[in-house]
């Protein structure tokens, strides 16, 4: 065992390295989005020994979150999903974790985005909010990585990374291309199903916007999440 590597992170360290583990504790990644795919990619980064985790989300968790988000727990019901999220990230490291409760808009994003963010996730699902984002961090030269749509589908060995002018049959991936392409933005690592999404069997409505609810599971959404997270571990340690 390399005595340089903490403990809880040895098995990682067997992979990487223990320069790369070095790294990851320095560095600091902001993840946007705490939910089904954002949740899982922020216990994944804790559990792979980032550092400093910033967390941003201001929904509170509900019964309807129960199969698939991480911050969805009984205990936290109607709480927070930051503070479930740094609660769990508390249970398995020693990351610090700071967490803002806004919905990220292009006229808070100077503010949006700490000025010592070393890895953007976009797991969010706004498309202006996720442009703002995408053009915030290539403006800044920061590394970013989005997850386009997840909902309604079911099998997560279909979860891709890539570029998003890869994407096909993802209405969410033409829509950012589209706008991104207006910024001369034309490339963007993004995670991605190439499962084609179910008509869902029953109908919800969002009561915000009257417009349905996407069905989702436990499966797809995590496989999303650790994606996201391999990525940007891989890219921290220059993998």
């Amino acid at each position: 065992m390399d005595m340089k590597t903490s403990e809880s992170f040895i098995r990682t360290a067997m992979l990487l390295g223990a320069e790369s583990e070095a790294r990851l504790l320095n560095a600091k990644v902001a993840v946007y989005g705490a939910g089904g795919v954002g949740g899982h990619c922020i216990e994944a980064l804790a559990r792979s020994g980032v550092g400093k985790l910033h967390i941003v989300d201001n929904d509170t968790v509900s019964e309807s979150n129960f199969n698939r988000q991480c911050a969805a727990t009984k205990s936290f019901l109607g709480h927070l999903k930051t503070e479930s999220m740094k609660a769990r990230v508390n249970e398995v490291s020693n990351a610090a974790v700071t967490t803002a409760e806004i919905f990220v808009l292009p006229n808070n994003i100077d503010s949006a985005v700490p000025p010592d963010t070393d890895f953007i996730v976009d797991a969010i699902d706004t498309v202006s909010a996720k442009i703002a984002l995408i053009q915030y961090a290539n403006e800044h030269n920061i590394p970013i990585i989005s997850c386009v749509g997840m909902g309604n589908r079911l099998d997560p060995t279909e979860v891709r990374l890539g570029d998003i002018s890869e994407v096909c049959g993802c209405p969410l991936a033409r829509t950012l291309r589209r706008e991104l392409k207006k910024k001369n933005i034309l490339h963007l690592p993004v995670v991605y199903s190439r499962e084609e999404p179910h008509a869902p069997l029953i109908t919800v409505v969002n009561e915000h916007s009257a417009r349905p609810v996407p069905g989702s599971c436990a499966f797809v959404p995590a496989a999303a999440g650790l994606a996201l997270a391999s990525y940007a571990v891989r890219v921290l340690c220059g993998k």
